[in-house]
């Protein structure tokens, strides 16, 4: 909640004055040695909407949402994903059913699509759904609103980090894209990948490639991935920028 420390999140989790002090200084430090100015806020770009992406997000958004000045969290995904009409009455069930996201959606202006949705007079979105915190994946655990981008260009030219959360089959495909709109940056973006799965290879020898080379080799960007053990061979400057962007990704997440 912007402008009360001590209120409740959308999660009815409590933030003292002392959470939020380390949460913005956390952001600070990472937003100095990226350079950020007042006015030009850390832009952090989750690509990628399943379960994992989306929470993802969503964890990044409660955590440091309130801070609009200084960071910006958005979400791409692929537009025209429909919901069916199945699970459209589902989700009708999930939201009334929930007392604090039906009053969201309501103060929000956003109840009625829902109504619609679920008597079929009304078609919903994946891409629609998901800005008022609905996974489609996942559509028992409401999340919080998030600002969703459906063309990729748009989501990504100015991103500061970019968390991958495609599934390994498309990442390459996703960052060949990608790659196209920097072409004229003069700063590379941090990039983090969440996903999981390898492609084999035989040529020149039986080897395996992971999502992060996948990265590397279609965007020219070196990448980290979420794991326990993290080891990049680079200079100590670029280490400790990636380390906290790594953390300030990390602090609210726990990664098996």
């Amino acid at each position: 909640m912007v402008g009360s420390i001590k209120t409740m999140n959308h999660h009815g989790n409590g933030w003292s004055a002392q959470n939020c002090n380390g949460l913005e200084e956390k952001l600070d430090e990472l937003r100095s040695l990226l350079g950020k100015t007042d006015g030009d806020p850390l832009r952090i770009v989750g690509v990628g909407a399943g379960a994992w992406g989306s929470v993802f997000a969503a964890l990044l958004q409660d955590s440091y949402g309130r801070f609009r000045e200084k960071v910006q969290i958005r979400i791409w995904r692929r537009p025209g994903r429909a919901v069916d009409r199945v699970t459209a009455e589902h989700l009708f069930e999930v939201i009334n059913s929930r007392e604090d996201v039906l009053r969201r959606l309501i103060r929000r202006c956003a109840y009625l699509k829902y109504v619609e949705g679920r008597l079929g007079d009304r078609t919903l979105f994946a891409d629609e759904i998901l800005k008022d915190g609905f996974c489609l994946n996942m559509i028992d655990v409401p999340l919080c609103p998030l600002k969703v981008v459906t063309n990729l260009q748009e989501a990504v030219w100015d991103a500061d980090i970019v968390v991958n959360a495609v599934p390994s089959t498309e990442t390459r495909e996703v960052f060949e894209e990608i790659s196209q709109y920097w072409k004229e940056r003069i700063t590379t973006p941090i990039i983090i990948s969440l996903a999981k799965g390898i492609e084999a290879a035989l040529e020149p020898v039986p080897h395996i490639i992971t999502p992060t080379q996948m990265i590397n080799r279609a965007s020219k960007c070196s990448s980290i991935r979420v794991s326990k053990h993290t080891e990049e061979v680079e200079s100590e400057y670029l280490k400790r920028k990636k380390f906290l962007a790594f953390s300030f990704i990390n602090h609210n997440a726990t990664f098996c």
